[in-house]
Protein backbone atom coordinates (compact mmCIF):
# COMPACT_ATOMS: atom_id res chain seq x y z
CA UNK A 1 0.00 0.00 0.00
CA UNK A 2 1.41 3.12 -1.28
CA UNK A 3 2.00 5.89 1.88
CA UNK A 4 -0.58 8.30 0.36
CA UNK A 5 -3.00 5.60 0.60
CA UNK A 6 -2.32 4.62 4.59
CA UNK A 7 -2.78 8.73 5.06
CA UNK A 8 -6.70 8.61 3.21
CA UNK A 9 -7.43 5.52 5.47
CA UNK A 10 -5.15 6.98 8.24
CA UNK A 11 -7.46 10.51 8.15
CA UNK A 12 -10.77 8.79 7.32
CA UNK A 13 -12.73 8.61 10.73
CA UNK A 14 -11.89 12.89 10.90
CA UNK A 15 -13.12 13.30 7.87
CA UNK A 16 -16.74 14.37 6.91
CA UNK A 17 -17.06 11.32 4.69
CA UNK A 18 -21.04 11.99 3.03
CA UNK A 19 -21.63 14.14 0.00
CA UNK A 20 -24.89 15.34 2.10
CA UNK A 21 -22.16 16.72 5.19
CA UNK A 22 -20.15 18.47 2.52
CA UNK A 23 -21.88 19.20 -0.49
CA UNK A 24 -25.71 20.57 -0.96
CA UNK A 25 -28.71 20.56 -3.55
CA UNK A 26 -27.12 22.94 -5.71
CA UNK A 27 -23.79 21.69 -5.58
CA UNK A 28 -22.31 24.40 -3.21
CA UNK A 29 -19.65 23.19 -1.19
CA UNK A 30 -20.70 24.09 2.54
CA UNK A 31 -17.84 26.23 3.83
CA UNK A 32 -17.34 25.04 7.26
CA UNK A 33 -17.52 21.17 6.12
CA UNK A 34 -14.67 21.84 3.47
CA UNK A 35 -12.83 23.66 6.18
CA UNK A 36 -13.00 21.12 8.29
CA UNK A 37 -11.90 18.27 5.61
CA UNK A 38 -8.69 20.19 4.83
CA UNK A 39 -7.52 20.78 8.17
CA UNK A 40 -8.65 17.07 8.92
CA UNK A 41 -5.79 15.99 6.45
CA UNK A 42 -3.29 17.77 7.87
CA UNK A 43 -3.36 21.56 6.80
CA UNK A 44 -3.01 23.63 9.53
CA UNK A 45 -4.67 26.77 7.85
CA UNK A 46 -6.89 27.08 5.08
CA UNK A 47 -8.76 29.61 3.29
CA UNK A 48 -10.89 30.09 -0.07
CA UNK A 49 -10.93 32.41 -2.97
CA UNK A 50 -13.74 32.81 -6.03
CA UNK A 51 -11.65 32.65 -8.97
CA UNK A 52 -13.58 35.30 -10.43
CA UNK A 53 -12.70 38.28 -7.68
CA UNK A 54 -11.19 40.89 -9.29
CA UNK A 55 -7.30 39.89 -7.85
CA UNK A 56 -7.71 36.59 -9.62
CA UNK A 57 -8.05 38.23 -13.35
CA UNK A 58 -4.29 36.53 -14.20
CA UNK A 59 -4.43 33.56 -12.22
CA UNK A 60 -7.95 32.64 -14.13
CA UNK A 61 -6.18 33.27 -17.28
CA UNK A 62 -3.00 30.97 -16.33
CA UNK A 63 -5.09 28.33 -15.51
CA UNK A 64 -7.52 28.38 -18.07
CA UNK A 65 -4.60 26.63 -20.52
CA UNK A 66 -5.06 23.35 -17.78
CA UNK A 67 -8.65 23.91 -15.89
CA UNK A 68 -11.06 25.84 -17.62
CA UNK A 69 -13.89 24.24 -15.49
CA UNK A 70 -11.98 26.25 -12.06
CA UNK A 71 -14.58 28.16 -9.99
CA UNK A 72 -13.06 28.45 -6.51
CA UNK A 73 -9.28 27.98 -5.43
CA UNK A 74 -8.91 26.32 -1.98
CA UNK A 75 -5.09 27.30 -0.53
CA UNK A 76 -3.77 25.77 2.21
CA UNK A 77 -1.12 26.24 5.12
CA UNK A 78 1.71 23.85 6.12
CA UNK A 79 3.77 24.93 8.98
CA UNK A 80 7.29 24.14 9.49
CA UNK A 81 9.76 23.62 12.27
CA UNK A 82 11.76 26.72 12.93
CA UNK A 83 15.18 25.77 14.25
CA UNK A 84 15.93 23.75 11.31
CA UNK A 85 14.98 26.10 8.41
CA UNK A 86 17.33 28.73 11.11
CA UNK A 87 20.44 25.94 11.21
CA UNK A 88 23.58 27.26 9.72
CA UNK A 89 23.73 23.69 7.93
CA UNK A 90 21.43 23.89 5.43
CA UNK A 91 21.75 19.91 4.95
CA UNK A 92 19.02 20.69 8.17
CA UNK A 93 16.94 23.17 6.20
CA UNK A 94 16.67 21.67 2.78
CA UNK A 95 15.64 18.52 4.91
CA UNK A 96 12.55 20.59 6.01
CA UNK A 97 11.90 21.62 3.13
CA UNK A 98 11.64 18.98 0.83
CA UNK A 99 9.99 16.89 3.88
CA UNK A 100 7.03 19.67 4.19
CA UNK A 101 6.59 20.19 0.38
CA UNK A 102 6.42 16.33 0.26
CA UNK A 103 3.45 17.06 2.80
CA UNK A 104 2.03 19.72 1.02
CA UNK A 105 1.24 18.02 -1.87
CA UNK A 106 -0.16 14.44 -0.32
CA UNK A 107 -2.20 16.96 1.29
CA UNK A 108 -3.64 18.11 -1.31
CA UNK A 109 -3.84 14.82 -3.47
CA UNK A 110 -5.93 13.51 -0.67
CA UNK A 111 -8.33 16.59 -0.85
CA UNK A 112 -8.81 16.32 -4.81
CA UNK A 113 -9.13 12.29 -4.33
CA UNK A 114 -11.69 13.03 -1.46
CA UNK A 115 -13.53 15.67 -3.67
CA UNK A 116 -13.27 13.34 -7.22
CA UNK A 117 -15.21 10.80 -5.22
CA UNK A 118 -18.08 13.37 -4.43
CA UNK A 119 -18.36 14.11 -7.83
CA UNK A 120 -16.29 17.15 -7.39
CA UNK A 121 -13.34 18.24 -10.23
CA UNK A 122 -10.28 18.94 -8.54
CA UNK A 123 -6.81 19.78 -9.65
CA UNK A 124 -3.83 20.41 -7.57
CA UNK A 125 -0.59 21.99 -8.99
CA UNK A 126 2.88 20.92 -7.33
CA UNK A 127 3.54 23.09 -4.24
CA UNK A 128 6.76 23.65 -6.00
CA UNK A 129 8.48 21.33 -8.39
CA UNK A 130 7.94 19.49 -11.24
CA UNK A 131 6.98 22.61 -13.38
CA UNK A 132 6.39 23.61 -16.69
CA UNK A 133 10.23 23.50 -17.53
CA UNK A 134 9.13 24.34 -21.40
CA UNK A 135 8.99 27.73 -20.43
CA UNK A 136 11.76 27.92 -18.51
CA UNK A 137 13.26 31.01 -17.40
CA UNK A 138 9.60 32.27 -18.16
CA UNK A 139 7.05 31.45 -15.67
CA UNK A 140 6.76 27.79 -15.26
CA UNK A 141 4.62 27.37 -12.47
CA UNK A 142 1.17 26.16 -13.27
CA UNK A 143 -0.35 28.37 -10.53
CA UNK A 144 0.79 31.38 -8.10
CA UNK A 145 0.26 30.43 -4.41
CA UNK A 146 1.17 33.49 -2.74
CA UNK A 147 -1.35 35.88 -4.34
CA UNK A 148 -3.74 33.05 -4.07
CA UNK A 149 -2.78 32.54 -0.21
CA UNK A 150 -2.87 36.47 0.38
CA UNK A 151 -6.28 36.68 -1.65
CA UNK A 152 -7.49 34.01 0.91
CA UNK A 153 -6.29 35.55 4.00
CA UNK A 154 -3.57 33.86 4.97
CA UNK A 155 -0.83 36.46 5.15
CA UNK A 156 0.62 38.92 3.22
CA UNK A 157 3.88 38.95 1.67
CA UNK A 158 6.93 40.61 3.77
CA UNK A 159 9.49 42.35 2.45
CA UNK A 160 11.67 39.52 2.67
CA UNK A 161 8.63 38.26 -0.70
CA UNK A 162 7.87 36.01 1.51
CA UNK A 163 4.19 35.29 2.77
CA UNK A 164 4.30 35.61 6.46
CA UNK A 165 0.73 34.09 8.08
CA UNK A 166 0.07 35.54 11.08
CA UNK A 167 0.32 33.03 13.64
CA UNK A 168 2.99 31.25 11.80
CA UNK A 169 4.98 34.05 10.80
CA UNK A 170 7.08 33.13 6.88
CA UNK A 171 7.69 29.77 8.55
CA UNK A 172 4.53 27.91 6.01
CA UNK A 173 4.86 26.14 2.77
CA UNK A 174 1.80 27.12 0.61
CA UNK A 175 -0.45 24.70 -1.59
CA UNK A 176 -3.83 25.23 -3.62
CA UNK A 177 -6.34 23.11 -5.53
CA UNK A 178 -8.94 24.39 -8.17
CA UNK A 179 -11.93 22.85 -7.76
CA UNK A 180 -15.32 23.09 -10.16
CA UNK A 181 -17.87 24.22 -7.61
CA UNK A 182 -18.53 27.02 -5.65
CA UNK A 183 -18.42 27.48 -1.72
CA UNK A 184 -20.43 28.95 0.61
CA UNK A 185 -19.05 31.75 1.46
CA UNK A 186 -14.97 32.98 0.81
CA UNK A 187 -12.40 34.33 2.83
CA UNK A 188 -11.13 37.94 2.39
CA UNK A 189 -7.33 39.15 2.70
CA UNK A 190 -6.43 40.55 6.12
CA UNK A 191 -6.46 43.75 6.90
CA UNK A 192 -2.51 44.36 7.68
CA UNK A 193 0.66 42.77 7.36
CA UNK A 194 2.27 40.78 10.10
CA UNK A 195 5.68 41.87 8.51
CA UNK A 196 7.40 44.02 11.31
CA UNK A 197 9.72 45.68 8.76
CA UNK A 198 12.57 44.80 10.52
CA UNK A 199 15.00 44.54 8.05
CA UNK A 200 16.68 41.44 9.27
CA UNK A 201 16.09 39.77 6.23
CA UNK A 202 18.26 43.19 4.43
CA UNK A 203 20.80 41.96 6.71
CA UNK A 204 21.17 37.88 6.43
CA UNK A 205 20.77 38.12 2.62
CA UNK A 206 24.41 37.28 1.34
CA UNK A 207 23.58 38.31 -2.21
CA UNK A 208 21.70 41.96 -1.19
CA UNK A 209 18.91 40.66 -3.22
CA UNK A 210 16.55 42.54 -0.75
CA UNK A 211 17.08 46.91 -0.39
CA UNK A 212 15.55 48.46 2.42
CA UNK A 213 13.74 50.55 0.36
CA UNK A 214 11.83 47.43 -0.95
CA UNK A 215 13.39 46.86 -4.00
CA UNK A 216 14.03 43.29 -4.89
CA UNK A 217 17.11 41.80 -7.01
CA UNK A 218 15.38 38.61 -7.93
CA UNK A 219 18.59 37.80 -10.58
CA UNK A 220 20.98 37.54 -7.43
CA UNK A 221 18.40 35.49 -5.45
CA UNK A 222 17.99 33.28 -8.03
CA UNK A 223 21.69 32.56 -8.99
CA UNK A 224 22.82 31.91 -5.38
CA UNK A 225 19.80 30.06 -3.44
CA UNK A 226 18.37 28.06 -6.86
CA UNK A 227 22.22 27.42 -7.84
CA UNK A 228 21.16 23.24 -7.75
CA UNK A 229 18.34 24.10 -9.55
CA UNK A 230 17.28 24.84 -13.10
CA UNK A 231 19.44 27.48 -15.04
CA UNK A 232 22.17 26.83 -12.16
CA UNK A 233 22.02 22.92 -13.15
CA UNK A 234 22.09 23.80 -16.85
CA UNK A 235 25.15 26.52 -16.28
CA UNK A 236 27.45 23.49 -14.56
CA UNK A 237 26.39 21.05 -17.57
CA UNK A 238 28.03 23.63 -19.87
CA UNK A 239 30.64 23.66 -17.36
CA UNK A 240 31.46 20.34 -18.41
CA UNK A 241 30.70 20.36 -21.17
CA UNK A 242 33.36 23.31 -22.35
CA UNK A 243 36.24 21.31 -20.08
CA UNK A 244 38.67 19.34 -22.37
CA UNK A 245 40.03 17.84 -19.04
CA UNK A 246 39.12 16.34 -15.37
CA UNK A 247 42.15 18.81 -14.47
CA UNK A 248 40.23 21.96 -16.31
CA UNK A 249 36.56 20.88 -14.99
CA UNK A 250 38.24 20.60 -11.14
CA UNK A 251 39.67 24.59 -11.57
CA UNK A 252 36.21 25.51 -12.63
CA UNK A 253 34.05 23.92 -10.08
CA UNK A 254 35.88 22.07 -6.85
CA UNK A 255 34.97 18.67 -5.58
CA UNK A 256 32.99 20.03 -2.91
CA UNK A 257 30.49 21.67 -5.54
CA UNK A 258 30.87 18.56 -7.73
CA UNK A 259 29.51 16.67 -4.21
CA UNK A 260 26.91 19.15 -3.38
CA UNK A 261 25.38 18.50 -7.00
CA UNK A 262 25.39 14.84 -6.77
CA UNK A 263 23.31 15.53 -3.35
CA UNK A 264 20.69 17.60 -5.07
CA UNK A 265 20.47 14.95 -7.96
CA UNK A 266 20.11 12.21 -5.66
CA UNK A 267 18.01 13.48 -2.77
CA UNK A 268 16.10 16.85 -4.21
CA UNK A 269 17.80 20.38 -5.16
CA UNK A 270 19.26 21.82 -1.94
CA UNK A 271 18.65 25.74 -1.65
CA UNK A 272 21.64 27.22 -0.67
CA UNK A 273 20.25 30.41 1.69
CA UNK A 274 16.68 31.42 2.41
CA UNK A 275 18.03 33.09 4.96
CA UNK A 276 15.56 35.65 4.74
CA UNK A 277 13.20 33.10 5.98
CA UNK A 278 15.61 31.49 8.84
CA UNK A 279 15.67 35.27 10.31
CA UNK A 280 11.62 36.60 9.86
CA UNK A 281 10.77 37.44 13.49
CA UNK A 282 7.08 38.25 12.82
CA UNK A 283 4.31 35.86 13.99
CA UNK A 284 2.38 35.59 16.81
CA UNK A 285 3.77 32.17 17.45
CA UNK A 286 7.47 33.16 16.49
CA UNK A 287 8.30 37.10 17.62
CA UNK A 288 8.47 36.14 21.34
CA UNK A 289 11.56 34.96 21.00
CA UNK A 290 12.67 38.62 19.32
CA UNK A 291 10.61 40.81 21.84
CA UNK A 292 12.22 39.18 24.77
CA UNK A 293 15.59 40.22 24.05
CA UNK A 294 16.54 41.20 20.55
CA UNK A 295 20.16 41.15 21.09
CA UNK A 296 20.00 37.27 22.12
CA UNK A 297 17.91 36.67 18.78
CA UNK A 298 20.60 38.71 16.56
CA UNK A 299 23.67 36.28 18.11
CA UNK A 300 21.55 33.15 18.28
CA UNK A 301 19.81 33.47 14.51
CA UNK A 302 21.02 36.25 12.66
CA UNK A 303 24.97 36.02 13.39
CA UNK A 304 25.90 32.45 12.33
CA UNK A 305 24.44 32.59 9.16
CA UNK A 306 26.44 36.34 8.45
CA UNK A 307 29.34 34.97 9.87
CA UNK A 308 29.08 31.24 7.90
CA UNK A 309 32.01 31.15 5.53
CA UNK A 310 30.65 29.39 2.12
CA UNK A 311 30.13 30.19 -1.80
CA UNK A 312 28.49 32.94 -2.53
CA UNK A 313 27.56 32.02 -6.11
CA UNK A 314 27.16 35.46 -8.51
CA UNK A 315 27.11 36.35 -12.20
CA UNK A 316 30.06 38.89 -12.98
CA UNK A 317 30.14 42.10 -13.25
CA UNK A 318 26.41 42.82 -11.35
CA UNK A 319 25.18 44.61 -7.56
CA UNK A 320 25.50 40.85 -5.77
CA UNK A 321 29.32 40.44 -6.89
CA UNK A 322 29.82 43.76 -5.45
CA UNK A 323 27.73 43.47 -2.71
CA UNK A 324 29.92 40.23 -1.44
CA UNK A 325 32.99 41.44 -1.54
CA UNK A 326 31.85 44.61 0.34
CA UNK A 327 29.59 42.89 3.04
CA UNK A 328 30.72 39.46 3.56
CA UNK A 329 34.64 39.00 2.39
CA UNK A 330 34.85 36.19 4.69
CA UNK A 331 32.36 34.85 2.26
CA UNK A 332 34.12 33.39 -1.23
CA UNK A 333 32.73 34.69 -4.43
CA UNK A 334 31.87 32.23 -7.04
CA UNK A 335 31.83 33.46 -10.58
CA UNK A 336 29.20 31.50 -12.65
CA UNK A 337 27.09 31.82 -15.90
CA UNK A 338 24.10 34.72 -16.07
CA UNK A 339 21.17 31.44 -16.35
CA UNK A 340 18.54 33.61 -17.18
CA UNK A 341 18.66 34.32 -20.32
CA UNK A 342 15.74 34.18 -22.39
CA UNK A 343 14.68 31.55 -24.95
CA UNK A 344 11.53 34.05 -26.62
CA UNK A 345 11.26 37.53 -27.22
CA UNK A 346 7.87 37.44 -24.59
CA UNK A 347 10.52 35.87 -22.00
CA UNK A 348 13.21 38.50 -23.28
CA UNK A 349 10.17 41.59 -22.21
CA UNK A 350 8.97 40.46 -19.08
CA UNK A 351 12.23 39.20 -17.46
CA UNK A 352 13.51 42.47 -18.10
CA UNK A 353 12.58 43.37 -14.59
CA UNK A 354 13.97 40.59 -12.97
CA UNK A 355 17.43 40.75 -13.91
CA UNK A 356 17.65 44.88 -14.18
CA UNK A 357 21.04 45.82 -11.48
CA UNK A 358 19.67 48.84 -9.95
CA UNK A 359 22.68 50.16 -8.59
CA UNK A 360 25.10 49.52 -11.71
CA UNK A 361 22.37 51.19 -13.64
CA UNK A 362 22.43 54.52 -11.29
CA UNK A 363 24.16 56.60 -13.34
CA UNK A 364 22.35 55.23 -16.60
CA UNK A 365 19.90 57.91 -18.45
CA UNK A 366 19.00 56.06 -21.54
CA UNK A 367 15.32 55.17 -23.52
CA UNK A 368 15.01 52.89 -26.33
CA UNK A 369 12.43 51.14 -28.63
CA UNK A 370 12.97 47.74 -29.85
CA UNK A 371 10.80 46.45 -33.10
CA UNK A 372 11.18 42.73 -33.06
CA UNK A 373 10.57 40.36 -36.75
CA UNK A 374 10.05 37.63 -38.05
CA UNK A 375 8.87 34.65 -35.77
CA UNK A 376 8.23 36.57 -32.99
CA UNK A 377 6.86 40.37 -33.85
CA UNK A 378 6.64 42.18 -31.38
CA UNK A 379 7.61 46.30 -29.69
CA UNK A 380 8.74 47.44 -26.49
CA UNK A 381 10.32 50.24 -25.08
CA UNK A 382 12.78 50.56 -21.85
CA UNK A 383 13.04 53.84 -19.86
CA UNK A 384 16.21 53.52 -17.57
CA UNK A 385 16.56 56.28 -15.67
CA UNK A 386 19.47 56.65 -12.43
CA UNK A 387 18.65 53.60 -11.29
CA UNK A 388 15.07 52.80 -12.41
CA UNK A 389 13.53 50.39 -15.14
CA UNK A 390 10.47 51.12 -16.59
CA UNK A 391 9.27 48.50 -19.23
CA UNK A 392 5.74 49.33 -21.55
CA UNK A 393 4.56 46.94 -24.95
CA UNK A 394 4.41 50.43 -27.04
CA UNK A 395 6.26 53.37 -28.31
CA UNK A 396 6.01 56.53 -26.98
CA UNK A 397 7.82 60.19 -27.24
CA UNK A 398 11.14 59.98 -28.51
CA UNK A 399 13.98 57.59 -27.89
CA UNK A 400 17.63 57.91 -27.80
CA UNK A 401 17.95 54.35 -29.92
CA UNK A 402 15.90 52.45 -32.11
CA UNK A 403 16.23 48.77 -32.33
CA UNK A 404 14.80 46.76 -35.23
CA UNK A 405 15.78 43.31 -34.95
CA UNK A 406 15.19 39.79 -36.44
CA UNK A 407 13.67 37.70 -33.37
CA UNK A 408 15.52 34.46 -33.88
CA UNK A 409 18.57 36.21 -34.39
CA UNK A 410 18.02 38.58 -30.94
CA UNK A 411 17.60 35.40 -28.91
CA UNK A 412 20.80 34.11 -30.26
CA UNK A 413 22.49 37.58 -29.39
CA UNK A 414 21.32 37.58 -25.94
CA UNK A 415 22.75 34.34 -25.73
CA UNK A 416 26.49 34.54 -27.05
CA UNK A 417 25.65 32.75 -30.43
CA UNK A 418 25.27 35.93 -32.66
CA UNK A 419 27.46 39.21 -32.57
CA UNK A 420 26.33 42.66 -33.17
CA UNK A 421 28.79 43.29 -35.95
CA UNK A 422 26.67 39.98 -37.71
CA UNK A 423 23.52 41.53 -37.21
CA UNK A 424 24.36 44.62 -38.87
CA UNK A 425 26.41 42.94 -41.51
CA UNK A 426 23.55 40.43 -42.57
CA UNK A 427 20.56 43.25 -41.98
CA UNK A 428 19.25 41.77 -38.90
CA UNK A 429 20.14 43.91 -36.55
CA UNK A 430 19.45 48.25 -37.57
CA UNK A 431 19.57 50.74 -35.19
CA UNK A 432 18.87 54.58 -35.77
CA UNK A 433 20.15 56.53 -33.65
CA UNK A 434 24.14 55.74 -31.65
CA UNK A 435 24.71 52.21 -31.07
CA UNK A 436 26.83 53.41 -27.94
CA UNK A 437 23.21 53.73 -26.22
CA UNK A 438 23.16 49.88 -26.36
CA UNK A 439 26.19 49.52 -24.43
CA UNK A 440 24.48 51.76 -21.74
CA UNK A 441 21.90 49.47 -21.50
CA UNK A 442 24.26 46.38 -21.72
CA UNK A 443 25.26 47.68 -18.28
CA UNK A 444 21.99 47.20 -16.56
CA UNK A 445 21.37 43.41 -17.25
CA UNK A 446 24.03 40.57 -16.46
CA UNK A 447 25.19 38.65 -19.51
Amino acid sequence: MKNDDRSLDRHAEMQPTTAKELVSVDGTLDYDAIKELVISLGADDVGFVDIDRPSMVGQKRELWEVFPAARSFISIVVRMNREPIRSPARSIANLEFHNQGDEVNLITRQLVAKLERLGIRALNPAMGFPMEMQRFPGKAWVISHKPIAEAAGLGKMGINRNVIHPRFGNFILLGTVAIDALISRYDKPIDYNPCIDCKLCVAACPVGAIASTGEFDFSACYTHNYREFMGGFTDWVGTIADSASRREYEAKVTPTESASMWQSLSFGPNYKAAYCMSVCPAGDDVIGQFLSSRKDFLEDVVKPLQKKEEPIYVVPDTDAEEYVRKRFPHKKVRLVGHSLRPQTIETFITGLRSVFQRKRASDVDVYLHFTFTGKEPAIASVRINKGKLEVKRSHEGRADLKVTADSSFWIDFLNQRRSILMGVFTGKLRFVGSPAHLLSFKKCFPV
